[in-house]
């Protein structure tokens, strides 16, 4: 099978499928990734360890600080105590939200991240802008706002003292 055709398998399980997790699986909260596709996660009760992601979703799925996923234990991991089974998406939070299987302990940290990116996102604007008009180079607030980097505001006062030196 071709990269491009396991990709988009790949992609399409996480994207369309509906999971819930079984008795010996559990809901995670990624923490941060220490590299060599390890993820350092937390479950609901506060326990941190570490997880491994199987080589399926390697390249082909991409997880950051705060995304959420569902875990198998591994018995004889010493550091890394499991694998990841399944990345939940917004749509699937909301959906196991709904049924009731979601952790209470991250429910007000799936509402905050929801808001958060509602908040960082950019609003397009309603009409688009005739082309006679000329638009400033310098009004850049409707380019996409990567929520996975810090935002620097450079002021005014900064750039005109850069100039002047």
């Amino acid at each position: 099978m071709s990269q491009a055709t396991k990709r988009k398998h790949v992609v399409k399980e996480v994207l369309g499928e509906h999971m819930v997790p079984s008795d010996q699986q559990q809901i995670v909260r990624v923490l941060r990734t220490p590299g060599n596709n390890l993820h350092e996660v937390e479950t609901a009760q506060g326990q941190r360890f570490l997880v491994s992601m199987p080589s399926k979703y390697r390249k082909n799925i991409w997880i950051k600080r705060g995304d959420f996923l569902i875990v198998d234990p591994i018995e004889e991991g010493e550091k890394v105590k499991a694998e990841i089974s399944f990345v939940l998406c917004k749509d699937h939070v909301r959906s196991l939200q709904k049924e009731g299987l979601w952790p209470e302990a991250f429910s007000e940290v799936a509402e905050k991240h929801n808001n958060r990116n509602r908040q960082t996102q950019p609003e397009l604007p309603a009409e688009p802008q005739s082309s006679g008009e000329e638009s400033s180079s310098e009004d850049d607030s409707d380019l996409f706002v990567n929520t996975n980097r810090r935002q620097y505001h450079e002021s005014e006062e900064e750039s005109e003292d850069e100039e002047a030196a």
